[in-house]
């Protein structure tokens, strides 16, 4: 019998980052799982979380959707506060604190900041305990050893956003086709620019479910 923490533990997914040249993109599929059983097919795993950024999560999903909600919350904060936006380095350094700060009982969640401000586009990568690495391609969740066979085959600097979004369509796929834990009905697209996010659903057409 799996105790809560093994049901913790053994969630899978599959999400992704790329810096391209006009911005980011994030992107995941949309399953859930509890175990082996299949929760949900249509979950969202990539969310807004200011007018040109946005996070991934992979984990467990109350962990997960709190730092989200915090993070929304913390970075409106910021703008009525100082009248401006945050950026996202600085967003991505406050995520980092806030997972930091319960390392000895962390978060049971891996995410993917990204988004696009004054300097550019920026991406970064976050452990349970809070680590934050700068990316110029990421992956998290159980089918992140899929994605990266095709994105360190196909990844190239300062590609157009859609040949990065081919790019995110074909590892998500990959990692569909491999990973037990990853699949659903859908992708979940963010390209993230100077204009803002834009969030799309395209449907998942892969041999398996």
């Amino acid at each position: 019998m799996d105790t809560q923490q093994d049901l913790r533990l053994k969630t899978g997914t599959t999400t992704l980052g790329i810096i391209c040249k006009d911005g980011v993109i994030l992107a995941s599929e949309s399953k859930a799982t509890m175990g082996y059983m299949i929760a949900n097919k249509d979950v969202q795993k990539v969310f807004q979380i200011d007018e040109r950024m946005g996070m991934t999560i992979a984990g467990m999903v109350a962990d997960a959707q709190y730092l989200v909600n915090l993070m929304k919350a913390e970075i409106l904060l910021f703008k009525l506060e100082g009248g401006e936006d945050m950026s996202v380095n600085a967003a991505a350094n406050l995520l980092a604190t806030i997972m930091y700060a319960r390392h000895w009982y962390p978060f049971y969640t891996q995410i993917i900041l990204g988004g696009v401000d004054k300097k550019g586009g920026h991406l970064f990568s976050f452990d349970p305990a809070g680590s934050l690495i700068l990316e110029e391609y990421v992956s998290t969740g159980s089918g992140s050893p899929f994605v990266y066979g095709v994105l360190e085959k196909d990844f190239r600097k300062g590609m157009t956003m859609d040949k990065a979004k081919d790019l995110a369509r074909s590892a998500i796929r990959a990692a569909v086709g491999r990973d037990i834990a990853s699949g659903g009905h859908k992708i979940w697209m963010a390209e993230i620019t100077k204009d803002g996010f834009k969030m799309t659903e395209e449907k998942l057409n892969v041999d398996k479910d």
